[in-house]
This record gives C-alpha cells, sequence and structure tokens, in this order.
C-alpha cells in the first residue's frame, strides 16, 4: 500500500513539473526555475526506481 502510494505521488510530481515546465516554454515562468525543478523530480524518481531493486545481502 505504501509502495503504491508513494509511486502515486511521485507520478503526479513528475506531472505536474512538467505542466510547469510547459510554462516556462512560453515564458509565462523563468525557465530557470522550472528546468531543475523537472530535472529533480526525474532524478528522485529514478533513484526511487533503482533503490527498490537492490540486493541486500544474505
Amino acid at each position: 500500500m505504501k509502495k503504491n502510494f508513494t509511486m502515486g505521488i511521485m507520478v503526479i510530481s513528475i506531472i505536474l513539473s512538467f505542466g510547469l515546465h510547459i510554462f516556462g516554454l512560453m515564458q509565462i515562468i523563468p525557465i530557470i526555475i522550472t528546468g531543475p525543478v523537472l530535472f529533480l523530480t526525474l532524478f528522485v524518481f529514478a533513484v526511487y526506481l533503482n533503490e527498490r531493486h537492490k540486493f541486500k545481502g544474505f
């Protein structure tokens, strides 16, 4: 249950940051702010996906 909730929150944050980046491309919000936000959300998502399947030993 907790994994699904965390994954859902991450997917929603990626969608929101992508929408924010679209506003940056339309020059409504500075792109220097929206670029790192999108990068950080994608980076955190990738790290989360990588950590779930890590071998923990015997």
